[in-house]
């Protein structure tokens, strides 16, 4: 089994960055993924990451975080996938 992580980011229309956070929370990706996180930084952006094991590695179909509706946002969402590799927790 690999583990895959998605990784989605939108940057906000101005003054929307609140509203686009509010929106990501809301996505559920059905079936929901190993792990979720989602993060906000400087000029309204916002990122989820999701991990999920699978078989297919980076070939496997997986629920993606749709597009919210065109004026949420300033472009295109980007997206992209990663393969798991090594994972270290700290001991504190």
């Amino acid at each position: 089994m690999t583990v895959v992580t998605l990784m989605w980011e939108a940057r906000a229309a101005e003054g929307r960055g609140a509203e686009l956070l509010a929106w990501a929370l809301a996505q559920e990706p059905a079936p929901a993924p190993l792990r979720r996180e989602t993060f906000r930084a400087p000029q309204d952006r916002v990122l989820v990451l999701t991990w999920w094991e699978t078989p297919d590695g980076l070939d496997a179909e997986l629920p993606e975080l749709p597009e919210p509706e065109a004026g949420l946002l300033t472009r295109p969402v980007h997206r992209w996938r990663f393969e798991s590799i090594e994972s270290i927790e700290s001991a504190t």
